[in-house]
């Protein structure tokens, strides 16, 4: 179940974003007094409740806004236990002194905002000592494994517990706490308006991640990044997945680059199923793989992986994504013949994971490339490694081509005025591709389009990177076009103020 927290300055706003969420099908709800300005009025927020709320009052050392005197918040708390309050949400050092009365449930919680306690069998049996109905850990993570182990904690637990690791690292035990047996997990009412770091929304929890659908079989997939927030995988796999009715959840994991050792040495205990590979993780990852492809050998990169029985089966899908999506817009095919690509010379612009990629996918199909990056070393490591020429950043005009891809960050949102490549060197008979996909429309597509060039964004190479990551990951046709359509979705809602 979503509980979903409710955190406003007004009594109206509050009960109006209570029977909303329940007009849409959430059946839980928090109750954060701790928000409300004047006088907090429990029986008004309590009277014809359309479903059962959780009253919470958090002071500012645990996160909250309250701020009148702890005897006043005890009073409230105390109140909606009177009142008959669902679940009164009590810390673990005024438990004690805050007895059990009537109907109201007792959840009994622990806060760190520094860290995950190093023990947390041991802080859960101190909670479930003080007469606790439900047990509630909040901490913040700071290694990938802080969320192994408080779902660990979770699963092992014979009282009903939620187990939260607070913070962008701590996102997977937000989606993932009902497989190991939570009772609820928590949610924000707005994306825009968290009440805890790493707050997911709701419509999120419930339409991207389908919290209510994931069982202990469901099957976990997800990308590994620093920084992860940004990414858009978990709404092209998820919404994939949803389409193809695959019991399968696309988590996203921020791993920190010295961090990624561990976290793959750890993936059985989760258990992982696959994993889509970005920066700063392409090459490092290859440490422990057990196979690679053909793609994998000669690039030196991966951006999948596949946990088996064998071990990891490691994976690039970004190569032949590239290919696809231009012989796709050249040739107006969506099977691409083998053979050239129509084009001749190509000037990739980047130092990264993607322009090696891309680099090394024009040259197996015959086009004569050029990299160029802002970091002169990083272009020449990638021609020496393709078998191609490198040029210094400021050359990147003067060199002949008929294509020119960028595979670099400029240009991705919020930068959206910014473009690798100026307009007065374009020419209409050139084809740009940008592999950047948030915007889909960025200014180096815009004003290749304006010249007349025929343009490539990075919508298609995303998409198709992923529906291969797709068809590995679950042996069926991925359905593309709902992939291509969640990613539009989200970038264009990405765009909308407020």
């Amino acid at each position: 179940m979503i509980c979903v927290s409710i955190g406003r300055g007004r009594h109206r706003h509050v009960i109006a974003e209570h029977k909303h969420l329940v007009e849409n099908g959430i059946g839980l709800v928090e109750l954060r007094l701790d928000y409300l300005q004047g006088e907090v009025q429990v029986k008004r927020l309590l009277r014809d409740r359309p479903c059962p709320v959780i009253m919470t009052c958090r002071r500012k050392s645990d996160g909250g806004r309250w701020e009148h005197s702890e005897e006043a918040r005890l009073t409230l708390l105390r109140t909606a236990i009177v009142e008959g309050a669902d679940y009164v949400d009590l810390e673990d050092d005024v438990a004690a002194g805050v007895r059990r009365y009537g109907v109201t449930k007792r959840i009994i919680s622990h806060h760190d905002f520094q860290k995950t306690p190093a023990d947390l069998t041991l802080l859960h049996k101190r909670l479930a000592s003080m007469d606790a109905d439900v047990v509630k850990i909040a901490a913040m993570a700071n290694h990938p494994t802080d969320n192994l182990r408080m779902l660990q904690m979770v699963h092992a637990s014979r009282l009903p517990t939620v187990g939260i690791c607070m913070g962008d690292i701590g996102a997977p035990t937000r989606i993932l706490g009902g497989r190991c047996g939570a009772p609820f997990t928590y949610a924000t009412f707005n994306d825009d308006r968290v009440l805890a770091p790493g707050q997911i929304g709701w419509r999120q929890m419930r339409e991207m991640y389908r919290y209510d659908s994931i069982t202990a079989a469901t099957r976990i997939y997800g990308v590994v990044a620093d920084p992860v927030g940004h990414s858009l995988s978990p709404v092209v796999h998820n919404a994939a997945l949803a389409a193809a009715g695959i019991d399968a959840v696309y988590v996203p994991f921020r791993v920190p680059a010295e961090q990624i050792d561990e976290f793959l040495s750890a993936a059985s205990r989760w258990p992982l199923s696959g994993l889509s590979v970005t920066i700063p993780h392409k090459e490092s990852v290859l440490r422990h793989a057990t196979a690679v492809d053909g793609l994998v050998q000669s690039i030196g990169a991966a951006n999948t992986l596949s946990f088996t029985p064998a071990g990891i089966e490691a994976a690039n899908t970004d190569a032949t994504a590239a290919v696809e999506s231009l012989a796709a817009a050249l040739r107006g095919d969506e099977q691409p013949q083998n053979g050239t690509l129509g084009v001749k010379t190509a000037v990739v612009l980047g130092g990264g994971g993607a322009a090696r990629a891309v680099a090394f996918g024009l040259k197996q199909r015959g086009v004569e490339v050029t990299v160029t990056s802002r970091t002169a070393d990083r272009a020449k490591k990638i021609a020496a490694e393709v078998g191609c020429k490198a040029v210094e950043w400021a050359a990147r005009h003067r060199m002949p081509s008929d294509c020119v891809v960028n595979a670099t960050p400029v240009g991705m949102h919020p930068n959206v005025d910014e473009t690798p490549y100026d307009k007065e060197h374009l020419r209409p008979y050139m084809v740009v591709f940008d592999t950047v996909y948030n915007p889909e429309n960025t200014l180096f597509i815009k004003e290749a389009r304006s010249v007349g060039c025929r343009t490539v964004t990075g919508v298609e190479m995303f998409v198709r990177q992923a529906a291969i990551q797709f068809r590995i990951w679950h042996g069926v046709e991925p359905p593309q076009q709902v992939m291509r359509d969640a990613l539009k979705r989200a970038t264009a809602s990405a765009k909308q103020p407020g």
